[in-house]
């Protein structure tokens, strides 16, 4: 077992030199007795185990009869072997070929996860021979970088497209100003769309930069205690107008009790507006939003409710996507973004939260943010508590 730690050992310093020594220890004990493909593999050592476990690599040892002879933990969980065989294929092949060549291998897999295969791994393996038959592998889990990669290059292709639209209706429009200048009543009904395009130009510049920015930032910098209650008034005062314009009633369902969290109060407040303003601009004249919140020693909730015409089942899955629009062609009128969820499920998570939704086709839908709660303050008899910070409009 000499051999086998020093080339792990090898491997922590540069598996490239691990190779080498691997290569160098096998020609220093040629005496040695070749292991046999039926042989029952030798168990590893503790040195050998306590080396391995140090690696932020998964680690396979597998014997010259293709058995799993040590594993760590994580092999398991991601599907990798069952008892003491390689799930894969194509790891299987890869540990044949570096036994083979007596050569160290590194490649990137792209393996089904699952017994219906639906789930993807994307790993990144690094195999290299060991004496006796032995052999080593390495795996880094590359599956949540690509998700990331593949998010930023969605996100880079839907902002494209979405600011290419605002763009050439300007165009359009500024080249009708012109056609149209001997026509004053003309002039100014284009100059007022071109308004209206570039208002829902420039909300769409400033939703974009906000949801990048809560894409990078995974935890606030500086979390202060928010009185979600009062974030929650300052939304619905926001929105007042807008829902008196078409007789749309927003109601405040408040229960006395503390709700307070720990985070950003201007970030709190934009979740509930967009979801305040969701349920307004999607429910008929003359009906009713309402607004709840709730605390507890541990959760505070913010339930936003319409009596819309509700999302079909199976779009729910997908109104937190960036750019995704139930009802494209309201969202048109209304100057809907498609991203006014998105940032509300990352701001939710910002803060340790989730945001979930219920839905019925012709019986509305309900919008509800959890944030867990800020323990209650125990101040020092004699001294004020810690103010709370609120928003101001």
């Amino acid at each position: 077992m000499l051999e086998v730690v020093i080339a792990v050992a090898a491997l922590v310093v540069g598996l490239v030199a691990g190779w080498a020594i691997g290569r160098v220890a096998r020609s220093a004990t040629p005496t040695q007795p070749a292991v046999s493909a039926v042989a029952t593999p030798e168990p590893i050592g503790a040195q050998a185990a306590e080396i391995l476990d140090a690696l932020r690599s998964i680690s396979l040892v597998v014997d010259a009869s293709d058995r799993v002879v040590r594993s760590s933990p994580s092999a398991s969980a991601l599907g990798l072997v069952r008892g003491p065989e390689m799930v894969h294929d194509e790891l299987r092949t890869l540990v044949r070929t570096a036994r083979r060549d007596q050569d160290l291998h590194e490649v990137e897999l792209e393996l089904t996860r699952g017994f219906n295969g639906a789930g993807r791994l994307v790993l990144g393996v690094r195999v290299t021979p060991l004496s006796g038959g032995h052999v080593l592998a390495l795996i880094d889990d590359r599956s949540q970088l690509r998700r990331v990669e593949e998010t930023r290059r969605d996100f880079v292709v839907n902002v494209s497209h979405e600011l290419k639209t605002p763009v050439a209706g300007l165009s359009l429009l500024a080249e009708a100003v012109v056609d149209a200048s001997d026509d004053p009543d003309a002039v100014r009904r284009f100059a007022g769309r071109m308004g209206t395009e570039t208002a829902r130009l420039n909300q769409l510049v400033q939703e974009i930069v906000e949801l990048s920015r809560l894409q990078v930032a995974e935890t606030l910098d500086a979390p202060e205690r928010v009185d979600v209650r009062a974030c929650a008034l300052d939304a619905v005062e926001h929105l007042r107008l807008v829902a008196d314009d078409r007789n749309i009633s927003i109601t405040t369902d408040d229960d006395g009790s503390p709700a307070e969290v720990f985070g950003d109060a201007n970030l709190v407040t934009t979740a509930i507006r967009n979801l305040v303003e969701n349920a307004v601009n999607y429910s008929a004249d003359d009906t009713r939003v309402t607004v709840t919140v709730k605390g507890s020693a541990d959760l505070v909730t913010v339930a936003v409710k319409d009596q819309g015409s509700g999302i079909p089942a199976a779009e729910l899955d997908r109104v937190f996507e960036r750019f995704y629009r139930v009802d494209a062609a309201r969202s048109r009128r209304t100057g809907g973004t498609g991203l006014g969820l998105a940032i509300v499920k990352h701001v939710c998570a910002n803060h340790g939260g989730e945001v979930t939704v219920w839905s019925e086709e012709g019986h509305g839908s309900t919008f509800t943010i959890r944030l867990p709660a800020a323990q209650p303050q125990n101040p020092t008899p004699g001294e004020p508590a810690e103010p709370v910070r609120k928003v101001t409009t």
